[in-house]
């Protein structure tokens, strides 16, 4: 198990999921991934260029996690628990892409899963990680669905689909609505998100068509509806499992170092060759796997999830009444 590291990295602004080849640039939705992977630092080196205080933020963003990692969400509570209205934002160019209300339905009904361990696969987790895994215990409702006709073929990793200016659609009260935005990427991506400390004006998860949900376009093996719990969870300040560097840090105590990302569905037990060779947390959502291979977080990952919602934290409006 690590040791918790604050360190500068955590700047990392979006975090675009991705596959490892280039959408064909003639078709556009002829390429489906088949493989995750990350433009981080390309939209790292951006995000700061455009606003060098960003860093900053996160450091404190950073630091206040670590004093209240765990803390008692307060506030706005629904059965007990912090319920998140959702806006999803329709951009498409194809009836491929106008992803219906049920596709749009079944990706909350996964988000409500996922972060209650209620999935069916929770129960696959390992007995060596069995005493870790949590319920996140937030829940999400749909709250509105926003559609637009475009004619552009895909949106980049700019936030261009959140500006109507370049086309797209606004956020919709950014400061306690999650917004998603289905739109084609392009570049094989699978989709992004932004931490705590962002702008409010670009603030929310970002999902192709083809990995939104259960139906429809989604397509295997992302077709499970874990993109966007992957995406969520980077939205709810979580990092990627290895700590985007060999043997590198999540920040989480309790998710043992890996090498690097994992893809596929990797053979359990899978060991890092980071000291003290432990077993890999391959089915954490936050590592690269396929979508039918990921079903747990950790109480680790849960208490720097809570930090955010209390009082004071990043996040703390959409726990307010």
């Amino acid at each position: 198990m690590k040791k918790v590291i604050i360190t500068t990295f955590v700047a990392l602004m979006l975090f675009a999921c991705q596959n490892d080849q280039s959408a064909d640039s003639a078709n556009p939705d002829a390429s489906v991934a088949s493989r995750r992977g990350c433009a981080t630092q390309d939209v790292l080196e951006a995000q700061l260029k455009a606003d060098p205080s960003l860093a900053i933020r996160m450091n404190e963003i950073e630091t206040f996690t670590a004093t209240h990692a765990g803390s008692n969400f307060t506030g706005r509570l629904v059965n007990g628990k912090i319920e998140i209205p959702v806006v999803v934002n329709v951009l498409y160019r194809t009836a491929a892409q106008n992803i219906s209300d049920a596709q749009i339905q079944s990706q909350i009904d996964v988000l409500n899963k996922d972060f209650n361990a209620l999935n069916s696969d929770y129960n696959n987790v390992p007995a060596l990680f069995s005493g870790v895994k949590a319920n996140i215990g937030i829940t999400f409702v749909l709250d509105q669905v926003i559609r637009k006709s475009t004619t552009k073929t895909s949106w980049g990793t700019n936030d261009a689909m959140k500006k109507t200016a370049q086309g797209g659609i606004a956020p919709t009260s950014p400061t306690t609505k999650l917004n998603m935005w289905s739109c084609n990427i392009g570049g094989g991506i699978l989709g992004y998100a932004q931490f705590p400390g962002g702008s409010s004006a670009t603030d929310g998860v970002v999902i192709d068509p083809r990995y939104f949900g259960l139906s429809g376009a989604a397509n295997a093996p992302f077709n499970l509806g874990r993109t966007a719990t992957h995406e969520v969870g980077h939205w709810m300040n979580l990092r990627h499992i290895w700590g985007d560097a060999t043997c590198g840090s999540d920040l989480v105590a309790d998710t043992p170092t890996h090498n690097e990302e994992n893809y596929g569905v990797p053979a359990y037990p899978h060991y890092s060759t980071c000291s003290g060779t432990p077993v890999e947390m391959t089915m954490n959502y936050m590592d690269y796997v396929d979508d039918a291979a990921m079903y747990m977080f950790s109480t680790g990952q849960k208490n720097r999830i809570s930090a955010i919602f209390t009082t004071g934290g990043a996040r703390a409006s959409f726990a307010q009444p």
